[in-house]
């Protein structure tokens, strides 16, 4: 069985940068135990003015304490969070974050998970800057899916509380899988196009509201998960720092590859910390296709 700090150290990762995945990743049961008592919404709304659930915000402001108290970290960005929350002036090392994604679903008991990008040096840097990123998916398992620029591996947290190998050098397979957010009416030409090829090419439709969980099945089956611009929502919906970038990340490494429709969204230098953008994410082929009808 090789651990996830066994993976880390034969992969070669700076000790310091280590420290940090596997403090966040220690989280987990500590998120996930705190489900049952934060099943509210809480009276107030995010920067991007929604509602927060009370899992956003105790989630948030329980790793944002631990990450504080750890002198490991200069800065954390964080989806509920106004701004940028500079810590240790000596670390190098900043987080990116979606403390929940996907919390309205846990009072239905489903699938939710935490996003995490790490960056030397500042916050706002394109995502191929990207030194690692991971997510932790809350489901029947609890799982880690990492990648420190060196493919993407998936662990399992079992019963002693160790993260263990499932599945290393994972590869998006060209499947047929396709999620979309965004009311159809309110669809663009380009994107109801690139829908209605899929769906006539008999794609299969799995789109839950929690955008890592989604994702996790295109990364383990193929397909697509997409967010387009919209005629109310021209930027997309998901934040390029905190979701977009980590997620996107983690698919170029398994061989796939993530869009705003038009080019990738990792070359993108985010101009302020909650900044949208429209996203296509999975099998490099799908991506391909909804780049070659906007290029049309």
């Amino acid at each position: 069985m090789t651990t996830l700090q066994e993976y880390l150290k034969n992969s070669g990762v700076y000790e310091d940068l280590s420290k940090i995945i596997l403090l966040i990743a220690d989280q987990a049961a500590p998120i996930r135990a705190a489900f049952i008592s934060n099943q509210s919404y809480a009276d107030s709304t995010n920067a991007s003015g929604e509602q927060q659930a009370a899992m956003d915000t105790w989630a948030d402001t329980h790793i944002t304490r631990v990450l504080a108290k750890s002198g490991l970290v200069h800065a954390v960005a964080s989806e509920e969070q106004d701004d940028i929350t500079t810590f240790s002036s000596s670390s190098k090392y900043s987080v990116v974050m979606d403390p929940l994604d996907g919390s309205s679903l846990i009072s239905v008991n489903l699938c939710v998970g935490t996003i995490v990008g790490i960056y030397d040096g500042d916050v706002l840097q394109p995502g191929k800057n990207l030194k690692a990123a991971f997510y932790m998916l809350y489901g029947p398992m609890t799982t880690l899916t990492l990648s420190v620029g060196r493919g993407v591996a998936i662990f399992a947290l079992n019963s002693d509380g160790v993260y263990q190998l499932m599945q290393d050098n994972v590869q998006i397979p060209e499947g047929n899988l396709y999620g979309s957010g965004g009311l159809r009416t309110e669809w663009l030409p380009e994107h109801a196009a690139f829908i209605a090829d899929i769906e006539a090419a008999g794609g299969k439709n799995r789109y839950s509201g929690s955008f890592v969980a989604d994702f996790h099945q295109v990364l383990k089956y193929g397909g697509v998960y997409a967010y387009p611009p919209t005629t109310k929502s021209p930027d997309g919906k998901l934040r390029l720092v905190f979701e977009v970038n980590p997620i996107g990340f983690l698919a170029s490494q398994a061989g796939g590859a993530v869009s705003n429709g038009v080019s990738s969204t990792l070359a993108v230098v985010p101009a302020r910390v909650h900044q949208r953008t429209p996203i296509y994410v999975g099998s490099r082929g799908m991506i391909a296709a909804i780049e070659k009808i906007h290029h049309a």
